[in-house]
């Protein structure tokens, strides 16, 4: 395997651990995001205040309890047996899950069970974006590279919060496919992207090296 390919698939195992995944796995803040959740979903704010607290609480301490089972199955298990009170909550549900099943090497399943959340309720746009990212990005999911191709392009339009995100899979697909061409150009408009954050630089500017290209243009 050559050094660029090895650095390929290192940024690739990095997309699929980054962020969401990732995040969803360290318990310490998820029972404020489902707080935040279950407070804020449009469905629950006719409730009063101690209401919210109580749904809120028991929800969060229900995803906490099934996370601290043994096994990846046993948890994903214990989380299909949660009721989720909106449509984002069981998105979050879904993630976990995929998380779960990702890890435990089941990636077509992983990526069913995110896309079963993307089209299911009245779920904002942008939870079914996430939802639909993860399920592209799912390491042996059986998604073939037209079809993530497409499904990146779709994300990666004006104006989605996940557009850099998407256009950085859509370089790593025109690595892969032998375009390396393309793959600069797209990187080298990632990198002068005004949105572009700083973690996303880094990795865009190593691409860039590795191709033996300078990243800052010069």
């Amino acid at each position: 395997m050559s050094n660029t390919d090895s650095f390929i698939d290192e940024v690739s195992e990095e997309i699929r651990r980054e962020k969401l995944f990732k995040t969803f796995r360290k318990y310490g803040w998820i029972g404020v995001a489902l707080v935040v959740i279950v407070v804020g979903g449009t469905g629950y704010r006719e409730y009063s205040r101690a209401a919210e607290k109580t749904a809120s609480e028991t929800f969060g301490s229900s995803v906490l309890e099934a996370l601290q089972e043994n096994d990846p199955s046993a948890r994903v298990a214990q989380l299909d047996t949660i009721s989720a009170p909106n449509a984002s909550a069981g998105a979050m549900i879904a993630m976990l899950q995929a998380a779960e099943l990702a890890s435990d090497k089941d990636g077509a399943g992983a990526a069913a069970k995110l896309e079963a959340a993307a089209v299911s309720g009245n779920l904002d746009q942008m939870y079914r974006d996430i939802l639909n990212f993860k399920r592209l990005t799912v390491a042996e999911s059986g998604i073939d590279a037209g079809a993530r191709r497409m499904g990146f392009e779709q994300l990666a339009t004006p104006g989605n919060p996940l557009r850099l995100l998407a256009e950085e899979q859509l370089a790593l697909l025109d690595l892969a496919s032998g375009d390396s061409a393309t793959a600069v150009n797209r990187l080298s408009m990632i990198l002068e992207d005004a949105e572009l954050t700083q973690g996303l630089r880094q990795r865009a500017g190593q691409l860039m090296i590795a191709l033996g290209q300078d990243p800052n243009g010069q």
